[in-house]
């Protein structure tokens, strides 16, 4: 990174919106447009029997999704400036203003961005859905939920006020348990995750989607919880929720280090765990059992892009560069190595996984945990690293959804969940050949493609890292590069040239095919403004992209997808390939150990109120019992009964004296 990248800024000012009146009429539009528009077909499911016309009610929420994109591509573009270095704008809708708790959205680089990024792929994936979901037997469901879906997700992207950001967080978490789990009957192998039947040393290692919809729900609130507590912890602490508000070096000072560590690790929970980094990443493998749509949108740009993104929008009002010595560098160390610990265990898990989507979701972690890495990576780098991981998300956006939908299209045409398809396929679906071709390659960081000149910089901000933390930060990112490059090539390799061969059994996928190529025409657009762009980060990221190393590192992509394209799958490592693709047994975490340990605890806790239960109903009352009848002996109203306890008493204390020779 040159000088003027790494060098710190100045804080961020923030301004309120005024002589805008139309941002008044946008961001209801924003956020209700997708979810009024889905309550028709949920109404229309629910009678009895279903109306013939139902099905043709889908449209109408992909018009609202349309609707919703529409004002996000208003915000984008009219709504301030589009530069870093932009003052952020805020629109303030009163609530309790005596508490400082309201509705604040707020339109800066990261939240317009997103936001556009958001409602672009929940309406490519809805317009996909449309002919993909088109049979199945719960419409209203799904489409409401899905709506819901994406409307929470854009409510995480414009807030500024936590308390407002909580609520769309957990409006993605009770849609994803709705869509995850959509196909609850577990009827249809389809379906499922994992080969149907199967155990390892007796536990099952196949989940249903209503196990799989349970797992995501369960292992996200580990997360919610501590999260919950510690947003009501700062907001006790600063008295204000909005996040451009909060004095974060002053929050440093009033609690100590000890004390910025256990709020924010606590914090960091939720984004953690709704973006699968280790040790909470089982559920979004699991995840998988949801219709491929739901899939797509929920790795691309919603659900497990929220943990990244809040951890970044953190970061960019925090400016760690400018509080050092405040123990916030013990929070960013950890999620710095957290991050490329699961970026490495996710690709390397990807490389053995034989079902499509399976690969493609530990891919996603992989790709989740380098976002997390790189904005960690801001405390000593500056606010460039934060950029280097936005406009790296933005492009697995694309890239990741494109290969969602062309693996539902594959499942469609072949009623096969895993990897299998020879050049037949590549001929016969000529479209999702071309389209997988593009992402894989724009994806992996093959130069002079998409996310070359992304990963280019975020080698030049782990590189920077050698004064602070040594070469470690590099090392992991280079191998993860390398690894991620050869699944890549293998999901293109078993699908359409090497696989096993296939019956397709062809039917419509026009629609299909419309959506994914425009989504995957995104990373050539991307591409085009990295290359002829002169603004900021833009610039920075050619001068990396440039640089020896980085093409050094961008060669050993290109030998690594090469070899997997030529070799796919080694017989020989095929033991190796298993228990890659058993996720490394870290299902036995999820299903077995914290079970046990749960048992445990509950087994304490039923032995504790067994305890509670004897000693307040049975004892206690027991006791009062004797107490009482002993009372009602003595106090019989017979004075001859009163002399002989007296002298009953005298004696037993004469007795004992004798005795002890007193």
């Amino acid at each position: 990174m040159s000088e003027a990248a790494v060098a710190e800024t100045v804080a961020r000012s923030v301004v309120e919106i005024v002589n805008m009146p139309e941002i008044s009429l946008i961001i209801p539009t924003l956020f209700f447009a997708p979810i009024l528009s889905s309550i028709p077909i949920a109404i229309a499911w629910g009678m009895d029997p279903i109306p013939p016309w139902a099905r043709k009610l889908p449209v109408l929420s992909v018009f609202g999704l349309f609707i919703s994109l529409c004002s996000a591509i208003y915000i984008l573009i009219n709504v301030g400036e589009l530069s870093p270095q932009a003052q952020p704008l805020i629109y303030t809708v009163k609530w309790l203003p005596e508490y400082n708790i309201n509705f604040v959205f707020i339109f800066d680089y990261l939240s317009k961005l997103m936001g556009a990024l958001t409602a672009l792929i929940a309406f490519l994936i809805g317009v996909y859905g449309l002919e993909y979901m088109k049979e199945d037997y719960r419409l209203g469901w799904y489409w409401f939920f899905f709506n819901l879906f994406t409307a929470s997700m854009l409510l995480v992207v414009y807030s500024d006020n936590l308390l407002m950001l909580l609520i769309g967080w957990e409006g993605l978490g009770i849609a994803s348990w709705g869509l995850i789990g959509h196909w609850f009957r577990d009827d249809d192998d389809l379906s499922y995750v994992g080969i149907i039947g199967r155990k390892v040393a007796g536990l099952n290692m196949f989940w249903s989607p209503s196990l799989g919809g349970w797992r995501a729900i369960s292992t996200i609130r580990i997360g919610d919880m501590p999260m919950f507590f510690a947003l009501g912890a700062i907001y006790a602490l600063t008295g204000t929720l909005n996040i451009s508000e909060i004095n974060w070096g002053g929050l440093a000072q009033q609690i100590g280090v000890a004390g910025i560590v256990i709020l924010f690790i606590a914090l960091l929970l939720g984004p953690f765990t709704k973006s699968a980094q280790l040790p909470f990443s089982e559920w979004l493998m699991t995840a998988m059992t949801g219709p491929t749509t739901v899939s797509a949108l929920l790795h691309s740009a919603t659900m497990v892009a929220a943990g990244t993104y809040l951890f970044m929008r953190f970061s960019w009002y925090i400016e760690p560069w400018t509080l050092h010595g405040t123990g916030y560098e013990y929070i960013y160390i950890l999620v710095l190595f957290l991050g490329l610990f699961s970026a490495l265990y996710g690709a390397t898990v990807a490389t053995g996984c034989q079902e499509r989507k399976v690969l493609l979701a530990a891919s996603t972690m992989s790709s989740l945990g380098l976002m997390f890495a790189s904005a960690a990576a801001s405390y000593w780098i500056g606010e460039i690293a934060i950029i280097v991981a936005f406009w790296y998300l933005i492009v697995h956006a694309f890239a990741k959804a494109t290969l969602f939908l062309v693996a539902g299209h594959l499942i469609h045409e072949t009623h096969d969940r895993f990897l299998c398809g020879d050049l037949e396929v590549a001929r016969k679906l000529k479209i999702a050949f071309i389209a997988t071709i593009i992402a894989t390659i724009c994806l992996s960081g093959i130069p002079p493609f998409t996310a070359y000149w992304v990963k280019s910089a975020m080698d030049g901000v782990m590189h920077n890292l050698e004064h602070e933390l040594g070469y470690l930060p590099l090392m992991l990112l280079v191998i993860t590069s390398a690894v991620y490059s050869a699944f890549l090539a293998k999901f293109l390799s078993l699908n359409f040239v090497k696989g096993r061969k296939v019956h397709l059994h062809l039917h419509g996928g026009e629609v299909m095919g419309t959506a994914y190529t425009i989504m995957v025409s995104m990373l050539l657009v991307i591409l085009a403004v990295f290359l002829t762009s002169r603004e900021e980060p833009f610039v920075e990221f050619l001068k990396e992209g440039y640089m020896s190393a980085s093409l050094q590192v961008g060669l050993l992509v290109l030998v690594t997808y090469a070899f997997a394209l030529y070799k796919p799958s080694i017989k020989a490592l095929s033991p190796i390939g298993t228990f890659l693709s058993d996720r490394m047994y870290l299902p036995f975490l999820n299903d077995f150990i914290v079970p046990k340990i749960g048992w445990t605890i509950a087994s304490v806790v039923d032995y504790g109120n067994r305890v509670i239960d004897f000693t307040c109903h049975q004892a206690i009352p027991q006791l009062f019992e004797v107490y009482s009848l002993g009372v009602r002996y003595i106090q019989n109203g017979s004075l001859e009964r009163y002399v002989r306890i007296v002298v009953g008493f005298v004696l037993v204390v004469f007795i004992i004296a004798v005795a002890v020779g007193w």
